[in-house]
């Protein structure tokens, strides 16, 4: 039986949301070993005299404790 864990974390890109969620990825990759999977909770922009800036995103990444 495996044990997993759970973090939550947030990170931003001025490409997209798909870019933004494999920094989230690669970030989390420095310091934990064994990511098993990220799913994205929730997405978000931020919009400057009408245009988006900035993709926002919060991702949940699953890791094998062993």
């Amino acid at each position: 039986m495996a044990v997993m864990k759970v973090i939550e974390v947030m990170a931003n890109s001025e490409k997209s949301w798909e870019d933004a969620t494999k920094k989230a990825v690669a970030h989390a990759a420095k310091s934990v070993k064994y990511i098993k999977s990220a799913f994205v909770q929730s997405q978000s922009v931020v919009v400057t005299d009408g245009e988006v800036e900035e993709f926002r995103v919060n991702v949940k990444i699953t890791f094998e404790v062993k």
